[in-house]
Order: structure tokens, then sequence, then C-alpha cells
């Protein structure tokens, strides 16, 4: 096997701990920081949803509805529908952690009227990386139940790496959304200076959380490289 016996520990395990605590670590970090600026109140008193129409009128993007769904941190813009979702903790709140991220959003809303690059490559790849998510690792876990497969291990590891592109076609999509972000609520007088930096350390730690996931994602398929490369049954 590759060094390590039946009764032994399998160290691979460590790639997956190793994603999991950076994972965790990421989304503790944007959760600290989106609380702490959640208690910061901007000085022009607009709320997340107020700043969104203002972001968005300014760009031409008055057809775009913006919405109030439930949670927090859910928010989202959904291109298909062209509507902007803010949460509960974004939509009427005051606090320049808010309006950052609905500005984030609209970013996304930016990118989809401009025809953004990497924004039309992942939303062409959703699909695919749905399938590589649910179904690739439960096919390469059939392929070994089934003798060590070695056509089901490596369709697996095949169809699981499509869910591993996505997350790394997302990363310069939202670095992009939130760079566009810094510079409109600035540059429409949304926020002055000193709340732009507030809002940064917001977005840089919400971008953490992609890099983590990017991260942990890479680490597990390189973990099944590593155990099941050649695809077949493993030596001992």
């Amino acid at each position: 096997m590759y060094g390590y016996g039946y009764y032994g520990f399998d160290w691979t395990y460590i790639l997956v701990l190793i994603g999991a605590v950076a994972s965790l670590m990421a989304s503790a970090k944007v959760n600290a920081t989106f609380s702490r600026f959640a208690r910061v109140r901007s000085k022009t008193g607009l709320t997340g949803a107020q700043a969104a129409r203002e972001i968005l009128n300014q760009n031409g993007l008055e057809y775009v509805a913006i919405e109030h769904v439930p949670g927090k941190l859910s928010d989202h813009y959904d291109p298909s529908s062209q509507i902007l979702r803010l949460s509960d903790s974004t939509y009427g709140s005051t606090s320049v952690a808010a309006i950052g991220v609905a500005a984030h959003e609209c970013g996304h809303a930016i990118q989809h009227k401009e025809e953004y690059g990497p924004l039309k490559l992942r939303s062409a790849i959703v699909p695919a990386a749905n399938i590589g998510s649910r179904l690739g690792l439960p096919i390469v876990i059939l392929g070994v139940i089934l003798a060590y497969n070695a056509f089901l291990i490596q369709l697996g590891i095949w169809v699981f790496s499509l869910a591993v592109l996505f997350q790394i076609v997302t990363l310069p999509v939202e670095f992009d959304a939130s760079r566009r972000a810094l510079l409109l609520v600035e540059d429409y007088g949304i926020l002055d200076h000193q709340e732009e930096q507030q809002v940064k350390k917001v977005l840089s730690a919400a971008a953490m959380t992609y890099v983590a996931a990017a991260a942990a994602s890479v680490l597990q398929i390189l973990r099944l490289i590593i155990l099941f490369g050649g695809g077949g049954r493993r030596r001992d």
C-alpha cells in the first residue's frame, strides 16, 4: 500500500484536515470581521438596499430588482433573473459592513452587464460543477467497493475535478467584485475614505473563505490522486 498498513495511519487524511481547518478559520474570521463593522453606522445613514440601488442606477442597471431574503450573509446576485438579493444583515442595515456587502453584490451585477469573462465561464460550468460535487466522490467510493474498478475510480476523480475547477474560477470573480465595490462606494460618495478602509477589511475576510474553499477542494482531489491515481488496486 501507499506508505501505511491496513491498521496504520492514513497520512492523506492530513490533507483533508488542513482544508477543513482552513475553511473553519476563514469562516470564523469573516463572521468576526463582519460583526465588528456591522456595529459601525455609515455617515450617510444609507441602508444596504439604498446603497445598492444607488450603485445599480449609476451603472445603468435600473432594471435589476433588489429583494430581501432571510439569513445572515446569504446575499447574492442571480444573473438568470437579474435580481440582487440582500440578507437580513444587509438589506435594512446602515452599517459600513452592510454597505460593503451590498456593493460587492452590485459588483457581480456590473460584471454580468459587462460580460466579464471569468463570470461567464463560472456560469457556464455551474451545471457540470453541481454534478461533480454531488457525484464525484460517490463514484470513487463505488469504484473502490467494486474491487477497485479502475474505470469508475478515474471517472469519479475527473467528475469531482469539475467541482474543483468551479472553486478555482470563482476566485477571480469574487476578487474583481470586491475591487469594484471598493471603488464604487468611494467614487459615489456612499462611504468616505476611512469607511472604505473598514469595508476593505470585511471584503478581504470574505475573500479568504473562497480561497479556503478552493484550497480544500484542491487538497481533496490531491488526496484522491495520491490514493487512486493509477485507478487500480492499492499495492501492498
